[in-house]
């Protein structure tokens, strides 16, 4: 399966890939379903239930509006929040939807959105049911959807055949260096004599011009370097009822003032790289707008890293970035085909712990590293993050989300160093690093994969 650099990175909105841009996504796809059959024009109301992961932190990832805002018909890439907070507040009057070319159809989002407590659906822990009813109350039309991780959607019938989401590229095209593991993409670097990024950019260009591929990376690193901007400038109180606070602009603004002084202490490197990522996840927090990396939850370590490249790195040039997001990309891709980027499936390991293995991979790639050192680089980060527990308190993408982001973005850091500092080679390849990643997320409890029944989300202070 090739994934592609857009895949992998893709604007939305927060707090989540999976919990908020998922969703939003399968609801807008039933009404194309809706659309395209006969079932449509009989359509007089709409149920929603959500599952597993979905219904057990689904408030606090605003599951249930995330739903609303697909039904209205708006998608994670290309949402209007003004024209969304409208469509809302009209919903919420009339309790009825207008879809263009089907009818007006009921819909109260405060009895149709339902949280089931129960068992998960088979196919993943985030699951959700959309079903069309007519004027008798009886089903015409019900779709299963599963959102199994960086925005991506797939159906009951697409999982139970193993196929990839709809927006996956799966064309029968002869990509030319189609590899599917770490070892194959290494070999095909020697035998190529090219870069992971040059690789990657080459199957990028298939089905597309240069300028198409390179006009779109920028897009994205515009897109995730103004979240970083956007939290950086930013305080208040996030939402939720944590009362947890933006932390982001009162720590740059320490960390300017301590510049060039005798006080700043030599790792205030680190101070960087936590403000970075912990800006954009923030941003995240607060439902604006981030770039999936390869998650919402983790969207912070890649920018940070990147922009700890260009603002502190000596000989860092910006024309270096989308061998950067190219090289990135490439250790996703990898890791979202042989295990998972899912918290609800996998733990938190599969969303910074992955996070982190990209953005170290990046960074090593623009420090001049061989590919060995690449691999060595997201091995070294992945390694460390095994076991990461998703425990996110009362369902929100706050405690401990913002803060690991900063800290995985430091691992990252401290991975592509270790790794520049050998030739490549190592004892752990990726591939069974990833492999093992697997195994433990399949292992781990549900309490401790995104469904705060565990960890740090039941262990709250008392006052």
């Amino acid at each position: 399966m090739f994934l592609s650099v857009f895949d992998v990175f893709k604007p939305g909105i927060g707090p989540s890939s999976s919990h908020t841009m998922g969703p939003m996504t399968a609801a807008a796809d039933f009404l194309d379903l809706l659309r395209a059959h006969e079932a449509g024009r009989r359509a007089a109301a709409i149920r929603v239930s959500l599952h597993g992961s979905l219904a057990f932190t689904g408030r606090g990832h605003a599951t249930d509006r995330a739903v609303v805002l697909g039904l209205l018909g708006f998608r994670p890439a290309e949402i209007e929040m003004d024209a969304a907070e409208r469509g809302l507040a009209e919903l919420a009057k009339r309790r009825t939807l207008r879809p263009a070319e089907l009818p007006e159809i009921a819909f109260d989002p405060a009895a149709d959105v339902v949280f089931d407590y129960g068992p998960p659906l088979p196919g993943h822990a985030n699951g959700m049911i959309v079903t069309a009813l007519d004027a008798a109350g009886g089903s015409v039309l019900s779709e299963t959807y599963y959102s199994i991780g960086g925005g991506f959607v797939v159906t009951a019938a697409q999982r139970a055949a193993d196929e990839p989401p709809s927006s996956v590229a799966v064309d029968p095209i002869l990509w030319p260096y189609p590899f599917e593991s770490s070892a194959a993409m290494l070999r095909m670097a020697r035998e190529s004599g090219l870069s992971i990024a040059a690789m990657k950019r080459a199957n990028e260009a298939v089905g597309r011009l240069e300028a198409e591929v390179d006009a779109g990376i920028a897009r994205i690193w515009r897109t995730m370097n103004g979240c970083v901007e956007r939290g950086l400038s930013r305080d208040g109180e996030l939402p939720g009822g944590l009362r947890v606070k933006r932390r982001a602009k009162r720590i740059r603004e320490q960390l300017e003032r301590e510049h060039g002084s005798n006080t700043a202490q030599p790792h205030v490197m680190s101070d960087w790289l936590n403000v970075y990522a912990m800006a954009v996840n923030e941003e995240n927090a607060a439902g604006g707008r981030v770039v999936t990396a390869p998650t919402n939850g983790a969207a912070g370590v890649v920018p940070a890293v990147a922009r700890y490249y260009l603002d502190h790195c000596v000989g860092a040039d910006a024309a270096r970035i989308p061998e950067f997001l190219l090289t990135a990309a490439a250790i996703g891709g990898l890791i979202k085909h042989n295990a998972s980027i899912s918290g609800a499936e996998a733990g938190c390991q599969g969303e910074v712990g992955s996070a982190s293995a990209m953005a170290a991979a990046g960074l090593c790639a623009v420090l001049g590293g061989t590919p060995a050192q690449v691999e060595n680089a997201a091995e070294i980060a992945l390694e460390h993050h095994l076991g990461m527990t998703c425990d996110p308190v009362a369902g929100l993408v706050q405690v401990p989300c913002i803060e690991r982001n900063g800290i995985g973005a430091t691992k990252a850091v401290a991975a592509a160093s270790l790794a520049l500092r050998g030739d490549g080679t190592h004892f752990m390849p990726l591939d069974n690093c990833i492999a093992a990643m697997r195994q433990t997320g399949e292992e781990m409890s549900a309490k401790f994969k995104e469904t705060s029944l565990g960890g740090l989300a039941v262990n709250l202070p008392e006052c």
